[in-house]
């Protein structure tokens, strides 16, 4: 399986800016989630992840962006959907700070 590119927050921010909708899913806890989020991002903390894991499996051929606070936590997301069998995570460089930055 090749590693999937990781996405830059300007690459994200355009891509929702001219209407697209990826799969984002935000691995931070439920507080840091309702502070702020991206747009259409869906909120499963990272420790809840296992135990959703199921949930996700339609999406596993398809492009599934995964984001924290700074892209540490998302990048542990993503190593763990790759051994689960998803062929296309990238996680978001900088995480949300860089994204609201």
């Amino acid at each position: 399986m090749i590693a999937s590119a990781d996405i830059t927050a300007e690459e994200l921010k355009e891509r929702l800016n001219k209407g697209e909708t990826p799969v984002i899913i935000d691995v931070r806890e439920d507080w840091e989630y309702q502070e702020t989020s991206i747009p259409g991002a869906q909120n499963i903390p990272l420790g809840t992840l296992p135990q959703r894991v199921e949930d996700l499996d339609e999406l596993k051929e398809q492009e599934v962006i995964v984001q924290c606070r700074s892209g540490a936590r998302s990048a542990s997301a993503k190593a763990f959907l790759q051994q689960q069998g998803f062929s296309n995570v990238r996680n978001l460089l900088g995480g949300i700070l860089a994204y609201n930055g």
